[in-house]
């Protein structure tokens, strides 16, 4: 906390005091500070790693295009030699986590609402500022391994451009790839280290998948990593609080969080059907105004369908092996979760009920039907509803 202090201290030009650890993750610590006469700032700090170099990047850079639309805090400070950012405070106000998993049922409803317009308005609000973000994030770029790394196994931390690569082709050799389309290609290595016997033309689902985050799709500006957890229903409206993966990337990305629900979250439970209809609706009459395109369903259905495969198959790459030897909670600080077993054996189902009717990656249906029949012994419930809805 000393060196934090002193390195924030220096970023900001006053002097900072009082630190309270906020939590973070193995891939950040983040404090409230005190500003004598000023209130209190948050600082976050970033490890001296490749990852840690790309995720302040990504921060910075988010932080900055997202507070101009008025989507986050405030960006006060940043140190590229330190890796740490000082932004404004937005208080202790809930996240929709604490409503989905505490708060009555209308509340949650209206959170959910609230939440997937905000994550439309910050689409629209950035819409074709593409070379912005990269001239901001390029301005905190330093150091060995600055233009990317792999993020860490459990969420999206880390994200880059997407490289360019032709339609159907495996992973770039150079590693110039989106971090998400290296997750895609991982599959078949998985499967074999498990002895899972890989589905007939696997490969070409896994290339017809890997495509959401390539040249052609619809663009726009995320967080990232848009969980329940990272964001503060605040008096103003929804801010957006972690941007370590902020870029830009297929709107199909984004809409799958709400059709999962969650893509990369710990906290997942089932949605009403009607409310998670309606909050799908409302994000995408948002972005349907930068890309009216979007208003069709022959666009619009394929691609969030292809957006939740590629998501399965990353939440595969990080929980699989785990669950195959043992199941443990998503979270281990005593909030409602659900188990990593749980989890894999919903998002083949939800999959299954969505390519199967529509016909669509057929490998990958197989792949998913025989991984819920050899998971078939595994001693656990179906997902429930979010606690608001029970």
């Amino acid at each position: 906390m000393d060196d934090l202090l002193a390195a924030a201290s220096a970023a900001l030009g006053a002097t900072l005091t009082d630190p309270e650890n906020l939590g973070g993750s193995g891939r950040s610590g983040v404090a409230r500070c005190r500003v004598a006469g000023s209130g209190t700032v948050v600082v976050k700090k970033y490890p001296a790693t490749a990852e840690g170099t790309d995720s302040f990047a990504a921060e910075a850079a988010g932080l900055a295009l997202a507070a101009q639309a008025g989507a986050g805090p405030r960006l006060l400070a940043a140190s590229s030699p330190a890796r740490l950012v000082v932004m404004s405070d937005l208080g202790n106000a809930p996240s929709l986590a604490d409503v989905l998993l505490g708060g009555s049922a209308a509340a949650a409803e209206a959170a959910l609402l609230d939440w997937a317009r905000a994550c439309g308005e910050l689409a629209t609000a950035t819409a074709g500022r593409q070379q912005e973000l990269a001239a901001l994030r390029a301005a905190h770029s330093t150091g060995p391994g600055a233009a990317g790394a792999e993020p860490a196994a459990a969420g999206p931390a880390g994200a880059r451009p997407a490289g360019a690569r032709p339609a159907g082709a495996g992973p770039a050799a150079d590693g110039s790839a989106h971090w998400l389309e290296r997750r895609i290609f991982q599959i078949p290595a998985l499967l074999a280290s498990l002895s899972i016997p890989a589905p007939a033309r696997l490969a070409s689902d896994l290339a017809e998948v890997a495509g959401i985050v390539r040249p052609g799709q619809p663009q726009v500006f995320s967080p990232g990593d848009i969980c329940p957890d990272n964001n503060l229903l605040t008096a103003g409206g929804v801010r957006f609080i972690d941007f370590e993966s902020a870029e830009f990337h297929s709107v199909f990305l984004d809409a799958a969080y709400l059709r999962m629900p969650f893509s990369t979250c710990w906290c997942v439970f089932r949605l009403p059907d009607r409310i998670g209809r309606a909050a799908e609706a409302a994000y995408r009459d948002l972005v349907g105004r930068v890309f009216p395109g979007l208003g069709s369903d022959e666009r619009w259905q394929p691609g969030v369908r292809r957006a939740m495969a590629a998501w399965t198959l990353h939440a595969m790459t990080y929980l699989l092996d785990r669950s195959m030897a043992a199941d443990k909670s998503m979270i281990d600080d005593g909030r409602a979760a659900p188990t990593a077993r749980q989890l894999l054996r919903y998002r083949w189902r939800r999959l299954l009920a969505e390519l199967e009717p529509a016909g669509e990656l057929e490998s990958l249906c197989a792949l998913a039907g025989d991984l819920l029949t050899a998971t078939e012994n595994w001693p656990v419930p179906d997902l429930p509803p979010y606690p608001a809805f029970r």
